[in-house]
């Protein structure tokens, strides 16, 4: 009888570790499966981005996402100009191809870029962690820096971040403008872009806009349209890049250009023309 009671007790252990193994190997079919459907979705991405050289060179053009801002990239006689719009532009012709500038709102950026309506960013892009993980960033190409737009006749008040916690801030949404707000505890309003944010300090809505120091440079103070209002204070020390689709083949084109651009004087014949700095 003991017997009788140990050989089903072994013939229930087996059929319990038949059973086991059974749903292990359905778990271990079903991870397989899974993970070669995930392999195959980032190879069909990985070509995809890949063959953007490929087909920019076949629809004639490269779409070049932008916003209006001066010096980089601004409209005259209906034709967008600026540092960023001729770099742009040559950047192209060495492609073969012909420019077309997209006004994009900014904080959508990345989003413009992997749903494919553009091929690039390329409008004073600061280098920031949230972009780089976002985009494939070519090398950096210009310094910057965020610095705080007040008007004049309290420029002096403001001399550091300290002070200006009691100003109520206008910022572009999205940008390294917004970041630095964030960072220094400011008080802020997002904009739809940075030409807006001074628009808001000079109108009095807002007692103060961080902007790029290169669009400061070229738009506020003497001589300028917004002769009433000074920067003061740096925020950070910041780059510019270009930013195209995750793992495109773009990118090392785009660097190559960089590369020889500053060899050979372009950047510094439009840094000149421009009046930004390297």
């Amino acid at each position: 009888m003991k017997k009788i009671i140990a050989l089903l007790l072994a013939l229930l252990m087996v059929g319990a570790v038949l059973a086991a193994c059974g749903k292990t190997a359905d778990k271990s079919a079903a991870t397989e499966a899974a993970q070669t459907a995930t392999q195959a979705a980032a190879t069909a991405d990985s070509a995809a981005a890949v063959a953007d050289l490929e087909k920019v060179q076949k629809a004639g053009k490269l779409i070049v996402g932008i916003t209006d801002f001066k010096p980089m990239d601004y409209q005259e006689n209906g034709q967008w100009v600026g540092f960023d719009a001729e770099l742009a532009a040559k950047f192209a012709d060495t492609l073969g191809v012909k420019v077309e500038f997209v006004e994009i709102d900014w904080d959508n950026k990345a989003l413009e870029l992997k749903g494919g309506s553009i091929d690039c960013v390329w409008n004073g892009m600061t280098l920031t962690p949230e972009v780089t993980s976002a985009m494939s960033c070519t090398n950096p190409y210009l310094n910057n820096a965020q610095v705080v737009v007040v008007n004049k006749n309290v420029a002096d008040k403001y001399a550091d971040a300290e002070s200006c916690k009691t100003l109520s801030f206008a910022v572009e949404s999205g940008s390294a403008g917004q970041e630095q707000a964030e960072a220094n505890g400011f008080k802020f309003t997002e904009v739809k872009d940075q030409a807006t944010a001074l628009m808001e300090v000079a109108s009095g809505t807002c007692d103060a806009a961080i902007i790029d120091l290169l669009m400061a440079k070229a738009m506020v103070g003497e001589g300028t349209g917004y002769a009433q209002l000074a920067y003061t204070v740096s925020l950070n020390a910041e780059e510019y890049g270009v930013g195209f689709r995750q793992g495109s083949d773009l990118t090392a084109k785009c660097n190559e250009f960089l590369s020889a651009s500053q060899t050979n004087g372009t950047v510094e014949e439009l840094t000149k023309k421009y009046l930004v700095q390297q």
